[in-house]
């Protein structure tokens, strides 16, 4: 028998060893939260096989909602504005930076990545024992493997009467077909935060991880979005466990904080600078461009 963690299943409800051991770190890490009164912390759950690229058909057979790729015009958030609060202005953001949010089916995205001093060898862990199998925060190691380009589809989840209950981001490899990144992005209101934040629920397996960014405005109409806070509650990185019905176990990762700086260049294209840091080093830089394209067929 192999006993390598990444490799080893368990069984149809905790799945493989190391994604078992995760989870029992976070239920003994983390506290129990009802996600039905605990609005901001719902999201979706991913399978214990596998995410990959077929994730979203899966969870639009579950739910019975419909799904869409690409459809023309769709973006992230569908109305940017819905951000404003008493210390965030949406109208002071440059126009194309907003116009990427609302309809991010326009662009084609480039990607270089960049794994910082000391933690390259935690990359390579990381993908080993989860991110390569699981087809799921699979980060590039090396700036090579984006050479080829990643492809960008916006998928829209709708209810019966037609209301979009969710938007996913499913990023991959155009050199080896990879999933890079499969996310569902909305906008939530942490309880100790004044406004809405950006919110990115990561399906993984008996949970997810979710990280709750909250806007900042710079002079220049460029926009940071940060997963910085001191506490539960807060803006940040967290970990969601199911446990039975409507509750979870939740663990704040106070040591995880990213960065996400979105600006126009001088040539007038969106850019983005995504720093992660861990206990406050950087141990992975991701840098985008976000080109329009003339035209894209609906699919």
């Amino acid at each position: 028998m192999n006993m390598n963690l990444s490799v080893l299943w368990l069984d149809d409800k905790r799945g493989y060893l190391a994604d078992w051991v995760t989870q029992k770190w976070v239920r003994l890490s983390g506290r129990i939260a009802n996600l039905k009164s605990e609005l901001w912390l719902q999201g979706q759950i991913g399978e214990t096989r596998q995410i990959g690229e077929s994730y979203f058909e899966r969870l639009s057979q579950s739910s019975r909602f419909k799904l869409s790729v690409n459809p023309i015009g769709a973006g992230l958030v569908q109305d940017f504005s819905v951000l404003r609060s008493d210390t965030f202005s949406p109208e002071n953001i440059h126009p194309k930076i907003i116009d990427f949010y609302e309809h991010t089916t326009k662009y084609n995205l480039d990607v270089w990545s960049q794994w910082c001093g000391a933690f390259k060898p935690f990359g390579w862990i990381i993908a080993a024992l989860f991110s390569r199998r699981l087809q799921q925060l699979n980060m590039p190691i090396s700036p090579l493997e984006t050479s080829r380009g990643i492809t960008s589809d916006i998928i829209q989840l709708t209810d019966e009467s037609g209301v979009i209950v969710g938007t996913g981001w499913l990023r991959k490899l155009i050199a080896t077909s990879s999933v890079i990144y499969a996310g569902i992005y909305s906008t939530c209101k942490p309880p100790k935060f004044p406004g809405r934040c950006m919110k990115v629920v990561f399906p993984l397996p008996n949970g997810n991880a979710t990280v709750i960014m909250k806007p900042q405005l710079h002079p220049d109409g460029s926009l940071t979005l940060v997963s910085s806070g001191s506490g539960f509650g807060e803006p940040g990185f967290y970990f969601i466990v199911q446990k039975n019905g409507d509750e979870a176990w939740v663990k704040y990762l106070h040591a995880m904080k990213e960065s996400i700086h979105v600006y126009v260049d001088d040539a007038n294209e969106v850019r983005a600078n995504h720093v992660l840091k861990l206990w406050g080093a950087t141990f992975l830089k991701l840098h985008y461009r976000m080109r329009l394209v003339s035209s894209r067929q609906e699919i």
